[in-house]
This record gives structure tokens, C-alpha cells and sequence, in this order.
């Protein structure tokens, strides 16, 4: 055996000495290992031949096995150092991975809403990159801001002159006790923050005004009207047609509310073609003076910020264009149509 040993080493030497590849020193150590295996099978135990190769076939088989055990493990580790190599190449090429939009804590609060296959990851954006402003935060705004606040709107105006008083505690739950006198814009932001510190709440503490409503409507998306007076409700109109943004309006009295969307600029009516002139003194009484039923605010409210969230998400289907009627002592709903005015003095030219 020492002899072909002797003999291998001589072939790779020579190889070496001629810068032959690895692979033909391989192949000419493969030829003279078939070459003693030959022997070692064809010649008889007396010839000279298996004399000088030495070993018997047992041997030279082992040493073949142990040899092909070495080589596989070199090739497949040889393997495994370019495939790291290629992904170390792409992973250095490769662009860095965008940065995520949601935090952990963010993922799991909105994980209802990711789920739905109507909002999603992108309408969750979508809500996150949101500005909606709330008129009022009395009945109706108390419970739209805190669903607005708890879906994760990104920013969230609120603009209201009042305070907090015991007679608002029956059906704004969105104040508290302990804040009576407090601005309800302030009021408001505190149990928004609690609900969802990830929103940012915007509180104006004035009256709305035909001066300011311009320049304040241009920061925002999307406008809910949670005021009750017609007044106020017209001068909230005029300002969102000429500033081009949809209004999710809705109103309430004794047990009965209604919700809809005025959106001239994408098709819908305005609230002057619904309602063209002001009712006459005492036909439009308020809720203070007709009363109202606590939970219907949190009804009607509910439904303006589910318009809002639908409308910003781009599920389902919106109230623009039709008006939503509830009626909470006969338990039951109606739907009318409404239609832009073409000669509307407001929204006619839009």
C-alpha cells in the first residue's frame, strides 16, 4: 500500500509543479485508485502486481469510502460558504428596508381593524395619515371624537366655545363630573389622549366663525358638523363647498336623528340644496328646549365617525347623496334620497 501511496503523492507533486487545476489532480488520483481496485479484483493473490500495491480489496474499498466521505464534505461546505457569500452580496446591494409605519404597541391597539379586509394595514394608514375636524363636542361630537380618537385618526381638530356643565353630563360622555367649567375642547382632549395617546388632538377653545372657518377647513381632510344651529350648520356648509371638503353631518331631537354627507365637489348635494331656506322662528327648536334621550347623541355620533372611518378607508359605502333617519322609540330606520340643486346658490357653480 505504501508504494501507491507513495505513487499518489508523486502524481500530486507533479501536478502541482505543472499548476494543474485541483480538479485533474483529483481525476488522476481517482484513475489510479479504479487502477489498484482492478487489480485487487482481476489478479490473483500471487501476482506481483498486488504485491506492489499491497492491502486486499477490503482495504483499498475503505480507504475509497473514507476518501468520497472527505470530498463530500468539502464540496458541501464549499457550497455553503457561496451561498453565504451570494446572500452577504445581496443583502449589501439590497436596498434598507423601509421603515415600518405602525409601532408594535400601535399594531396590536389597531389589530381589529387590520384584520378586516376592508380596511387593512393600508386603510389603517390611511386613518393614521388622516385630518378630521369635529365642529362642536357637545351630544354628537363627544362620541365621534372618541371613536375618531380610539380607530387612531392621525390628527384631530376640535372647536367649540363651551364648557363642561351638570345638564351636559346626561348624554356627552365624553366630559366628566370633576371637569364641570372646563372648555369642552379641553375636556375632550383629555379622555382622547387616555383613550389613544398616539393621536394628535388639536383644541380650539372659540366660536366658529365665517372668518376663521377658511383657514382652519384647509388643514383638514374631512369636516363632522356636530353643531344645532341652522345658522352655524349654513355657515359650516359654505365654508366646506368653498374649501372643497365633505361634511359628515348629523342632527338629533327628543328621540329622532338623522346622518349624511354633503360633498358637491365629488357629486353629492350640499346642505343648501337640501335645505335651501332657514325654518321659521320656533319650528326649529333645540334640544334644550324639546329635550333629548341620552343614548341618541352616542346613536347618531357613532354613526358620523363611522361615515368618517369609511369615508377615509375607502369601505363600503357612504351616506352621500342619501340621509339616514333613525327613529329610536319605534326602533326603526328609513333611508331618502337626496339630490344636488343645479341652481343652488351655494353649491352651483362647483
Amino acid at each position: 500500500m505504501g508504494f501507491v501511496l507513495g505513487l499518489a503523492a508523486m502524481l500530486w507533486g507533479l501536478g502541482h509543479v505543472l499548476k494543474a487545476p485541483y480538479r485533474a489532480r483529483f481525476v488522476m488520483l481517482g484513475l489510479l485508485y479504479l487502477a489498484v481496485v482492478a487489480v485487487q479484483i482481476v489478479l490473483p493473490v500471487t501476482h506481483p502486481l498486488r504485491q506492489v500495491s499491497g492491502g486486499s480489496l477490503g482495504e483499498w474499498l475503505f480507504v475509497g469510502i473514507l476518501a468520497a466521505v472527505v470530498l463530500a464534505y468539502r464540496g458541501g461546505l464549499g457550497l455553503l460558504q457561496a451561498r453565504a457569500g451570494r446572500t452577504e452580496a445581496v443583502r449589501a446591494t439590497a436596498p434598507p428596508a423601509p421603515k415600518r409605519t405602525f409601532s408594535d404597541e400601535e399594531l396590536e391597539r389597531y389589530a381589529r381593524h387590520i384584520t378586516l379586509r376592508e380596511i387593512g394595514g393600508p386603510g389603517q394608514r390611511a386613518l393614521k395619515e388622516a385630518r378630521v375636524l369635529v365642529v362642536g363636542a357637545g351630544g354628537l361630537g363627544a362620541p365621534a371624537l372618541l371613536y375618531l380618537a380610539a380607530a387612531g385618526v392621525g390628527r384631530i381638530g376640535v372647536i367649540d366655545a363651551d364648557t363642561v356643565s351638570l345638564s351636559n353630563l346626561q348624554r356627552q360622555v365624553i366630559h366628566s363630573d370633576d371637569r364641570q367649567g372646563m372648555p369642552k375642547v379641553f375636556s375632550a382632549q383629555k379622555s382622547m389622549a387616555a383613550i389613544n395617546p398616539h393621536v394628535d388632538v388639536r383644541p380650539y377653545h372659540r366660536m366658529l366663525t365665517e372668518e376663521i372657518a377658511q383657514e382652519l377647513f384647509a388643514d383638514y381632510d374631512l369636516i363632522l358638523d356636530g353643531t344645532d344651529s341652522f345658522a352655524t350648520r349654513a355657515m359650516i356648509n359654505r365654508a366646506a363647498v368653498a374649501a372643497g371638503k365633505p361634511v359628515v353631518v348629523g342632527a338629533i331631537a327628543a328621540w329622532e336623528g338623522q346622518v349624511t354627507i354633503y360633498d358637491p365637489a365629488r357629486g353629492a348635494p350640499c346642505m343648501a340644496c337640501v335645505f335651501p331656506n332657514a325654518p321659521a322662528p320656533g319650528l326649529a327648536a333645540t334640544c334644550a328646549e324639546t329635550g333629548v334621550v341620552g343614548a341618541l347623541p352616542g346613536v347618531i355620533g357613532a354613526m358620523m365617525a363611522m361615515e368618517a372611518i369609511k369615508r377615509i378607508t375607502g369601505a363600503g359605502e357612504g351616506l352621500a347623496g342619501r340621509m339616514l333617519i333613525h327613529d329610536a322609540l319605534l326602533a326603526e330606520g328609513r333611508e331618502i334620497r337626496l339630490s344636488r340643486n343645479p341652481g343652488c346658490p351655494v353649491c352651483g357653480g362647483v
